[in-house]
């Protein structure tokens, strides 16, 4: 029955399906009822004293309440509504009023589901009334049953469907609250994934490496178990015996191992059920030197024939008069040229031939689950060691610091070779003449470049993040200098809309401002590295920090932080032997590590009382590493050693002509 009521006769009903709304719909039904009126009567149930409860037209009420408070209706504004005396059909009479309206929260279209199954009705009959799969009922009655925890942060808004589905991965309410506990509680926002891969711990997805290597045929057929949940399909379903998986796999790489040694004439092929060749992998290994294989002329005959081919397809395509299908036709069989060059001068490694009975290689899973052949050859040390004998160069697959490297941590190597390639960088950023001179160089010299050795710099416009991702020396001068270099650099140029707009600024900059730049960005090129043997040392590097005669102690002095906390106390007590000899070290030779780390660094900055002579050598000494030294006894000589005047070198660290960084940056 079709009625008026009055607006404060009309309360919200227990059983309204919505529970949770969005403020900005809000408004703008506010400004509709506002401008137009109501359009669409509500849905109410006789209720005690009078009232009428609104079974779907809620957010219609509340609506009209906020414009009463606002004075544009006045509290007894009559409203149109269609009176229903049948209770039991207001849940789903609520449900089919909201539900193509503003997008219900997921939990209440959960909870809504949820009643109408329990009254009676089944899946396929929810699905029916309100046009939707079968799929999507059972997805919102999966989410009905989440745990609380879990689902009040749905209907909160807190977490995204996708991520309370993630939860719904397991029927199991303690370990969905578990892990949303354990996700929540973190500083960073979890994944779908992340959410999925914690609620199913100790199983492996469909989607896995392995499973696709194992496939799921030969899985099921060893016993393997599945598990499926609603949502899941090939790709998210659970494979539950992860020691079954791996033994299958782990077999499945071992004979694909075994063939390609056998087709390849290899010593031996070592799999692995990970994506890279780790370091325990090749642990006591040593790299032998490949190049890519030679054309034979068949193949430079056909890539001759390729390019000719290429040119008359190129011809057709280029021509306004060929027919529309000639021109298709052209474009593939170009398409297809590509490819076949490309596979024809990817040359996979070749190996010498007196090492290639001796030699190995890595044989790892992609993500997609198909084995890779690294195209990297190995060696055992002792099998290798007459080759070193006939002049083949031999590089060790793990190799490391050299002597220095059971005295310096890892972590400690690599803040120390971003620091002092800082201080490098701020000199070559300072010197614009140089930094030119080694842009056109590097440029020049990169078709020359052994790709087996590490180079110098990027020079590509980029800047290496370093060994260390995210670290920064706040407290270091060098990195803080070359910070405030840059930040008087005249940057207009920026505001150009395209990169022609932006090259035409920058070009307009004086010549001061663009060598300004020029020092820079060649500067920010450099590879993080140390004066030490192993793959952190770059030699040029060295030559580069000679050639300029920087002192390092200017720019950089060790702390109890960044190096004396670091190292071992034998490390400490050396190098006041360096500065003050024995005598020195002694009087420190019984105090325990922390003390001794905080009395070193006062010693080496100068604010221990000890003799002048002491504390002027404290003041100029570094680790030997931090040093742009001359090249080591096995390398050619480079440049005469930093601030040796008898070599013509400045005392004060610079070239001639060099302004000093310090006063650039002050």
């Amino acid at each position: 029955m079709i009625k008026t009521i009055p607006l404060n006769k009309l309360v919200q009903s227990p059983r309204n399906v919505r529970r949770h709304a969005d403020a900005a719909a809000d408004a703008e039904l506010k400004a509709s009822i506002a401008a137009h009126g109501l359009l669409q009567n509500l849905i109410v149930r006789p209720a005690a004293k009078g009232r009428f409860e609104v079974e779907a037209g809620e957010r219609r009420r509340r609506a009209m309440l906020a414009l009463v408070d606002d004075k544009v209706l006045p509290r007894g504004h009559e409203v149109t509504c269609l009176v229903l005396e049948n209770d039991d059909s207001a849940v789903e009479t609520s449900l089919a009023e909201n539900f193509h309206r503003l997008a219900m929260n997921p939990a209440d279209e959960a909870q809504a589901f949820a009643s109408l199954v329990d009254s009676g009705a089944s899946i396929e009959d929810v699905a029916r009334r309100f046009g939707l799969t079968v799929r999507f009922v059972e997805g919102r009655l999966r989410l009905a049953q989440l745990a609380p925890v879990v689902f009040e942060a749905l209907a909160a808004g807190e977490i995204t469907l996708d991520i309370a589905k993630a939860f719904g991965a397991t029927s199991n309410q303690e370990i969905q609250a578990r892990v949303f506990e354990q996700a929540f509680a973190g500083y960073y926002a979890p994944s779908p994934d992340s959410i999925r891969r914690m609620v199913l711990s100790g199983t492996v997805r469909g989607s896995d490496p392995r499973a696709r290597l194992v496939g799921r045929d030969a899985y099921v057929a060893a016993g393997g178990r599945i598990e499926r949940e609603l949502f899941d399909d090939d790709d998210s379903e659970s494979w539950v015996d992860v020691a079954l998986l791996e033994s299958l796999a782990q077999a499945r790489m071992e004979e694909q191992a075994q063939a390609i040694a056998a087709e390849q004439g290899l010593a031996w092929v070592r799999p692995t059920l990970d994506s890279y060749a780790s370091h325990d992998l090749v642990d006591g290994l040593v790299r032998l030197p490949a190049e890519p294989a030679p054309l034979t002329e068949a193949e430079l005959a056909r890539l001759e024939a390729l390019d000719a081919s290429w040119d008359e397809h190129a011809a057709i395509v280029e021509d306004e008069d060929s027919a529309e299908e000639a021109a298709a036709a052209a474009e593939a069989a170009i398409e297809a040229i590509e490819r076949e060059c490309q596979e024809l001068r990817n040359r996979p490694p070749v190996l010498a031939p007196e090492l290639k009975a001796e030699a190995g290689m890595i044989l790892t899973l992609s993500r997609d689950g198909t084995p890779v052949l690294q195209p990297v050859f190995y060696g055992e040390r002792d099998v290798v060691a007459g080759a070193e004998d006939e002049g083949i160069e031999i590089v060790p697959a793990d190799a490391g610091e050299g002597g220095r490297r059971s005295a310096l941590s890892k972590r400690l190597v690599d803040e120390l070779a971003m620091q002092r390639r800082d201080i490098l960088s701020l000199h070559i950023a300072s010197d614009p003449g140089l930094a030119l001179d080694l842009l056109v160089f590097s440029l020049a010299d990169a078709d020359t470049h052994d790709w087996r050795s590490r180079a110098s710099t990027t020079l590509r416009g980029g800047a290496p993040a370093g060994p260390i991702v995210g670290f920064e020396a706040k407290d270091a001068p060098a990195s803080a200098a070359l910070a405030e270099l840059k930040a008087g650099f005249d940057e207009s140029w920026r505001a150009g809309e395209d990169v022609s707009a932006r090259f035409d600024r920058f070009r307009a900059l004086s010549d001061e401002s663009r060598a300004a730049w020029l020092g820079f960005v060649v500067a920010r090129t450099l590879e993080a590295s140390l004066n030490m043997a192993g793959e952190r040392r770059i030699a040029f590097q060295d030559h580069l920090g000679c050639l300029i005669g920087i002192d390092t102690a200017q720019w950089w002095r060790p702390t109890a932080a960044n190096y004396f906390d670091r190292v071992s106390k034998q490390v400490i007590l050396d190098a006041l032997a360096d500065v003050g000899g024995t005598e020195l070290s002694s009087r420190f030779a019984s105090v325990k590590k922390a003390d001794l780390a905080m009395s070193a660094e006062r010693v080496f900055s100068g604010t221990y009382i000890t003799e002048v002579e002491v504390r002027e050598r404290a003041l100029a000494w570094v680790p030997e590493v931090m040093r742009f030294a001359s090249p080591l006894p096995d390398e050619p000589e480079q440049a005469s050693s930093p601030g040796n005047e008898a070599d013509g070198a400045p005392a004060d660290g610079l070239s001639d002509g060099q302004e000093d960084p310090r006063e650039l940056a002050a």
